[in-house]
Formats: structure tokens, sequence, C-alpha cells
């Protein structure tokens, strides 16, 4: 089961047969993904309607596409071990900064739970031989072969930059997968940011709680302020310029996609239009 109760008689009601392992196996093969790729998903559990085992069924069907040669990435972000000064969805009052500052308990990969990445990330950061990157706000986890090569070296202040997991995909010209989600979830576009020269880039001051020679500590950094508001326009450009395919897994539409150039053509977009 994969629909809340507000939408599970819906997606009863709709007359489709229940998703399952073998049915998304070959859905996933009819989007373009295969053996040995490595594929950065970002995905809605919710949007695929009924699936037999619901995360658990999804994941074990993208593996077994990907074949043990294959790697298998996703966002584990923890947006709640932020500076709460930043927070804006929904902002908390100032009075409470110093207690949240103060005892967040510092990032830990094997417990910190994702936020606002959805069921299927959260279960699959658990799963048997996936690591998980060191970042404790924006970190990624994967399995595979490449998944120490995407994984290592995650710099604190470059959270989706040239010293990102992100920046790494590029390296290996690996894949996405938006399943049941469009380009505004689209981390490799913050890459692209990155890479991108335009005027007005902003910057703020982070911080975070993390382990710093075994004690917690709050530690505060620079980093850009990420700005997602454009990135369904530059997906949307990309899409009509490359005559990108859009398919469908379930009841969601799925892009699958290459990383690089999608990244290649939103650095020069962000410089030409921001």
């Amino acid at each position: 089961m994969s629909a809340s109760p507000t939408t599970e008689a819906h997606t009863i009601a709709d007359g489709s047969l229940p998703l399952t392992v073998d049915s998304l196996v070959e859905q996933f093969t009819a989007c373009g993904m295969s053996a040995g790729q490595t594929v950065l998903v970002h995905s809605a559990l919710s949007r695929l309607g009924w699936v037999a085992g619901g995360a658990v069924a999804v994941i074990q069907a993208l593996l077994k596409t990907l074949t043990p040669t294959g790697t298998l990435v996703m966002p584990t972000h923890t947006g709640g071990n932020s500076d709460p000064a930043n927070w804006m969805n929904p902002p908390v009052p100032e009075a409470w900064w110093p207690i949240i500052r103060a005892q967040t308990p510092p990032y830990d990969p094997a417990r910190t739970p994702t936020r606002w990445m959805g069921a299927i990330p959260e279960l699959f950061r658990t799963w048997p031989d996936v690591l998980r990157s060191t970042h404790p706000i924006g970190s990624f986890a994967a399995h595979g072969p490449n998944a120490r090569f995407l994984l290592d070296g995650h710099d604190l202040a470059d959270m989706l930059g040239e010293k990102s997991p992100l920046a790494r995909l590029y390296d290996v010209d690996g894949y996405i997968l938006l399943l049941g989600v469009g380009h505004s979830n689209n981390t490799s576009l913050h890459l692209a940011e990155a890479r991108a020269d335009y005027p007005g880039k902003k910057y703020l001051t982070e911080g975070c709680a993390m382990l710093v020679n075994g004690q917690r500590q709050w530690v505060e950094f620079r980093m850009i302020d990420w700005d997602a508001s454009d990135f369904d326009q530059i997906g949307s450009a990309y899409e009509q310029d490359c005559h990108s395919r859009l398919y469908r897994v379930g009841r969601a539409e799925a892009r699958f996609i290459r990383q690089r150039p999608l990244v290649d053509f939103a650095v020069a977009w962000m410089e030409k239009y921001r």
C-alpha cells in the first residue's frame, strides 16, 4: 500500500491493478533504466498508485533493474538540522532559535531521519549495504559499486556543488529518475546553480549540529542561498530543446534523463536569464 488514507479509496476505485516489483521493473526498463547505470532517484510514493509492498517494493524494483552492477542514489536531506533563523516554511519565533541551536542532536548518518524527502528515501537510508554521506543537512545515500566514490568528500560548505555527490554523479555520466515529481525537486539543478555565473547570486550563513572530534558542536558556515523557484521553467525548456520523453510508472509521470547534458543546459540558461 502506498496511498494516504485520504486518497486510498480513490486509488483503489480507479480500476488499476496493484503495482508489483515485477511490473515496476518492466516500467523502469521502459523508461530506459538498465543494468550498470548510476541513477539518482527523486520520488513521491503516493503518486504511483497502489503498490503491493509500498516503498520496499519500489526499492527492490529499482535495485533489480540496475542489477548489482548498477548504483542507486537518493537524497536523504535533513533540513531540520539547520539554522532556524533561515526557516521560512514555516518560520519559528526568534525566541526559539537559541534553544534549537543548543539542543538539536548532532547529525548521525545511521540514525538521523530524512525530512521532506518522502517514504522511499527514508527507507532507503536504512537499507542493507547502503552508504550515506556525512553532510549534516544535505546528505545523499547510495547502494552499489559507485557508492563510495559518489559520497566521499561531501564538503560542508559545498552542499550541492563541486564537492558534493551531485558533481560526482556528473563525473560518472549518471542519470536522474524523477518519479512522480517534477524538476522543482531535481537537486542536480543546484549543481548548475553552483557552477553558473549570474548577477545576484546570494550567500547566507548556515548552521547545524554535528560531531567535531567526537563532541557535539553547533557549526556555522557560508554557502549559496539555493533557489529552486525557476527549476520547473528550466526543466521545461530543456525538455523542449532536447525533445525529452515523458514516461508513466503506475499513475505517476516519470522522467529519465542523463544528468550531464541537463546540468550543462541549466548553467547556460541561468547565465542568460537569471
